[in-house]
């Protein structure tokens, strides 16, 4: 699940089992009517975070992130 943090989109790092890793040069995409933000964390470890419209929305507005791909 995507939260924020100072601005930034957080997500669970599956490979070093730790919640809230900030995203770098996350990319929101919509897949099947879901928002969901790509990116990387400081080690370069792929992550993904599922969110609702207001807040992907939100995030593009405030220059958090970049549109991908089914807008």
């Amino acid at each position: 699940m995507a939260a924020k943090s100072e601005g930034a989109i957080t997500a669970y790092s599956v490979k070093t089992k730790t919640k809230n890793v900030p995203m770098i040069d996350p990319v929101i995409d919509v897949k099947s009517g879901r928002y969901i933000a790509t990116g990387t964390d400081a080690a370069g470890n792929k992550m993904a975070a599922i969110m609702g419209k207001a807040a992907a929305e939100e995030h593009i507005k405030n220059g958090n992130a970049k549109k991908g791909s089914g807008w």
